[in-house]
């Protein structure tokens, strides 16, 4: 059974949603049957926003899967961190029930993509952090940074962690959306990134967001090879 590919961020709001849509409706095109999942979504009280961002890119509208819960273990309305908003909704999220989720949609499909909430490390419960969770099962991970202010010191901070705990890293997404970032921070940004990559002994690839032709073919096919090889 092939692993789960999971879309983290250095924070949130970097763009993890589209990059989710973007990579599955790249391997939808190659023929492959592919979902996508947010197990824990927070400042929604309808259907997951997330979900419907996947649902638009990969052109397909709001799935069975979707209608039975499996996508979407827990939707809180509270805005904030997953722990915080489910005990505000009164309860607690239950890794098992993440499990139970992510497995069945795995043995249903050739490749399952996960969205993570936040960034690496949030807390899911007060005990239990985004990262360890991820840890536990092993999943391949694609990181989403930005050339915005501070991306350089979260993204760092995020090698940092993910290679410490020895977790594989198929590639960075560097999205340079937006019209007000300055070339040279845009440019120098992206060279470090690519040489901390280097340095942690991660593979060297980065795909660029928005650059249709690359994010659509060229580099998401790398990404994807690798997936192949796990």
């Amino acid at each position: 059974m092939k692993k789960p590919i999971v879309v983290c961020g250095i924070d949130t709001d970097v763009g993890k949603s589209v990059v989710t849509g973007l990579l599955a409706r790249h391997l939808m095109d190659q023929g492959k049957v592919v979902i996508t999942q947010k197990p824990v979504q927070t400042g929604c009280e309808d259907r997951p926003e997330d979900l419907l961002v996947h649902r638009k890119f990969m052109g397909t509208g709001w799935l069975a899967p979707d209608e039975q819960g499996l996508t979407c273990s827990y939707c809180f309305p509270f805005p904030a961190s997953p722990h915080l908003a489910a005990e505000r909704a009164g309860t607690e999220i239950d890794p098992v029930r993440l499990d139970t989720a992510t497995d069945t949609l795995t043995g249903q499909v050739d490749q399952l993509i996960i969205e993570a909430a936040g960034g690496l490390l949030v807390p899911l419960t007060r005990q239990l952090l985004l990262l360890d969770y991820l840890q536990s099962r092993s999943f391949p991970l694609i990181l989403v940074t930005t050339p915005r202010l501070g991306s350089i010191n979260h993204t760092l901070l995020c090698l940092e962690a993910i290679k410490h705990r020895n977790m594989q890293l198929l590639g960075l997404v560097y999205n340079v959306h937006g019209n007000d970032h300055k070339p040279e921070i845009v440019s120098d940004s992206l060279q470090i990134f690519r040489e901390a990559l280097g340095r942690y002994g991660f593979p060297e690839k980065v795909v660029l967001l928005p650059d249709i032709k690359e994010s659509r073919s060229v580099n998401w096919e790398a990404l994807a090879t690798d997936s192949d090889q796990m």
